[in-house]
């Protein structure tokens, strides 16, 4: 971890956060989701350099070591698939591999659309392809106290988190989100209630691990997280008929809660997805959670590395 380089680099006014770790001219950016940051990345980035690869992972604006932009309220997805290209541009990379968990699959996904020449190949954990907009997540069809339906209230979940420290909100959520089941809250509950105060961490995620994120979450905040995904989610993104051209390779967890989203599971099972994605590979992971990266991360690395390894560069 200790050889991993660490930078800044202007994008669209904002300083980005990149971690780095490698050489050569084979680029592979990660992506990360929420309550993620480039530091879930850690694992992969090793193997792939190790393989060859430069690894690179960014915190998005507002998030970790990134800038807060001037005025986060008005930031969209649209703001994240700009600075994925600039920064690419900065860096002086012509065509990347982009690797993406949750949230951060629609802006890669984005990218391969609207710029195909800029994108070798998409890798996405825990999120097929989505674009924002009204109908990238039916909360209409889950109960009022579905988690994303209460953190897109303003106020609501910046009172739910600011009862407790950092380390205990991210605690709370890494609990919730490697479940199987949705997160829901009871009428009488914020989501921050229904993780009980004794349950452990799952075994794969250390206090070490809890304990940067932490930080990175102190000098960020919640602000811009709270923003882009969950406020901004059902803003529609103007694509005319998207095609995914490049290679893709979808990694589920069979135990990943999205998979229970109203659809979502169809959507990939029945091939729906390849009308948007036609060179798409799925490999569904039995015991795989939503962090699957991080839970089994040689594993991933075996698939992440199979995948690249098959592309002409």
């Amino acid at each position: 971890m200790e050889q991993i380089k660490h930078a800044h680099v202007e994008v669209r006014g904002v300083k980005i956060h990149v971690a780095e770790l490698g050489t050569g001219p084979k680029v592979v950016l990660f992506l990360h989701g929420f309550p993620e940051i480039w530091y879930t990345w850690r694992h992969q980035m090793i193997g792939v350099s190790g393989a060859g690869y430069r690894a690179i992972a960014i915190d998005f604006r507002g998030y970790g070591l990134s800038d807060q932009p001037a005025e986060p309220e008005k930031a969209d997805f649209v703001d994240l698939v700009e600075d994925v290209v600039e920064l690419l541009d900065s860096l002086s990379i012509s065509k990347a591999f982009l690797v993406a968990k949750d949230f951060g699959a629609l802006p890669a996904y984005v990218v391969a659309v609207t710029n195909p020449e800029r994108v070798l190949g998409v890798i996405t954990m825990g999120v097929p392809f989505i674009l924002p907009g009204p109908a990238a997540v039916r909360a209409d069809l889950l109960p009022s106290g579905f988690y994303m339906s209460r953190w897109r209230e303003p106020g609501r979940a910046e009172a739910d988190f600011g009862r407790l420290d950092v380390k205990a909100v991210i605690r709370n959520i890494y609990i919730l989100f490697s479940r199987s089941e949705i997160p829901v809250a009871r009428d009488d509950q914020e989501v921050m209630d229904i993780v009980d105060n004794s349950t452990p961490l799952p075994p794969w995620f250390t206090e070490e691990d809890l304990a940067v994120y932490a930080s990175l979450y102190e000098k960020s905040g919640f602000r811009l997280p709270l923003q882009v995904p969950y406020r901004t989610i059902a803003r529609e993104y103007a694509v005319t008929d998207p095609k995914v051209t490049a290679p893709a390779l979808l990694i589920m967890g069979e135990k990943d809660y999205v998979l229970k989203f109203p659809g979502i599971e169809e959507y990939i099972r029945s091939g729906q997805v390849k009308h948007f994605v036609p060179n798409l590979d799925t490999i569904f992971v039995p015991e795989g959670s939503h962090f699957i990266h991080e839970q089994l991360p040689q594993h991933v690395n075996e698939l992440i590395l199979g995948f690249l390894n098959k592309q002409e560069v």
